[in-house]
């Protein structure tokens, strides 16, 4: 199989000198910058004890020696120079004092310690195993329909080394039907209850507000929404209210348009200015910023191409200054890059993947195969150790 990716960010030879901001533009929307020259463990450490690199989100284990300067091109795409910070921190106040501002505060944010996410420290990589209560999921639909056997695979997960989990019950693989939130939280309740009841940090996968109040009460403790809380009206509020972490995913139309021709001028910063605005949205809305996580949405409005560079490129959202979330679980890319393995044989190329993002210091992996995920990133991090 033949895979051909034209990526819309590219190399430049230098910073643009004299670079100016177009008139009443938002620095924010023009100039992204992205950790480069990444370090971890051990050389992390003695990186930044030397003043050679600077520390990513306050973690002990990652750190950066460069940065990435991602800039929009007209007409779109982007520019992407890597520099040390002192260049970049001296190109940005040739700019003027606005992209010097953007660029001091972008800084501050891909440096400073990222807040417990419910109760979990982000100081190293968390695992999400996914639950879905559905008999129509893309990977595992059915599975899990029966609540007890749900419950039981929840617990393995724990036992496995799972630090969340997230229940669901409503398929959102492209070219899915809604279901009614009566009928989500028939399904998701009992399971919510039966795994917060052992202890479990339980996340609710849904974008219905009425399950996300029904899962809560039953003692979930996250609500992830794959439309950010857009699709329902009273998403926000009651997210805000219930005074519990969120996290606010990108997608591109709905789950029945999504993959039908997306476009994007450049899709990891357009994904990052999305998310960007949502986090903005929901903290004027009432919601703590530390309670904000941002996932990408890999798969959900992308091509493989948009795929693939937002996964390369998706250091940006450290820019942000909330945990990331990675969801790429034997994802449909996966087999496009490969052969065409069905779902349930794409754990590999899952590992790889996700690798990519632990690499990129990206704080939660979202996973089908918590066994596996947890020996990997244990794996990851004692070679990062030495």
């Amino acid at each position: 199989m033949s895979v051909t990716i034209t990526p819309s960010i590219t190399e430049s030879p230098a910073l643009a000198r004299g670079f100016s901001l177009p008139e009443g533009a938002d620095p924010a929307s023009m100039i992204h910058l992205a950790p480069a020259g990444l370090l971890t463990g051990a050389a992390a450490r003695a990186a930044v004890e030397g003043c050679h690199a600077l520390p990513l989100a306050g973690r002990e284990d990652m750190a950066f020696a460069l940065l990435a300067v991602l800039i929009r091109k007209p007409g779109g795409g982007a520019s992407a120079v890597v520099a040390p910070e002192e260049a970049v921190t001296a190109w940005a106040e040739g700019c003027g004092e606005a992209v010097a501002a953007h660029v001091a505060a972008t800084l501050d944010r891909l440096t400073a310690p990222r807040p417990a996410f419910a109760g979990l420290s982000m100081d190293r990589p968390r695992i999400m195993g996914i639950l879905n209560i559905t008999p129509d999921s893309f990977s595992d639909g059915g599975d899990r329909y029966d609540p007890s056997v749900a419950i039981a695979d929840g617990l393995a997960m724990m036992e496995a080394g799972a630090d969340i989990l997230d229940v669901g019950g409503e398929s959102t693989r492209p070219g899915s039907d809604p279901v009614p939130p009566e009928e989500e939280i028939r399904r998701v309740v009992p399971v919510v209850r039966g795994l917060a009841e052992k202890g479990a940090v339980v996340s609710i996968d849904t974008r219905n507000a009425a399950t996300m109040e029904a899962a809560v009460t039953a003692g979930a403790r996250i609500v992830n929404d794959v439309t950010a809380l857009t699709w329902d009206p009273n998403a926000l509020p009651t997210v805000a209210k219930l005074d519990v972490p969120v996290v606010l995913m990108h997608i591109k139309g709905t789950p029945q348009t999504m993959q039908k021709d997306p476009v994007y001028d450049c899709a990891p910063l357009d994904v990052a200015d999305w998310l960007r605005a949502r986090a903005e949205q929901a903290r004027a809305a009432g919601v703590e910023a530390q309670n904000i996580c941002l996932d990408p949405g890999i798969g959900f409005g992308k091509t493989l191409g948009h795929n693939l560079e937002i996964l390369a490129w998706s250091g940006v959202l450290h820019g942000l200054g909330h945990p990331v979330l990675l969801g790429l679980s034997r994802k449909s890319f996966i087999g496009r890059l490969s052969r065409g393995e069905a779902p349930k044989e794409r754990l590999p190329g899952t590992v790889a993947a996700d690798q990519s993002g632990l690499d990129r210091g990206l704080q939660i992996l979202r996973v089908h195969d918590v066994p596996e995920a947890v020996q990997a990133v244990a794996t990851w991090r004692g070679i990062g150790s030495v």
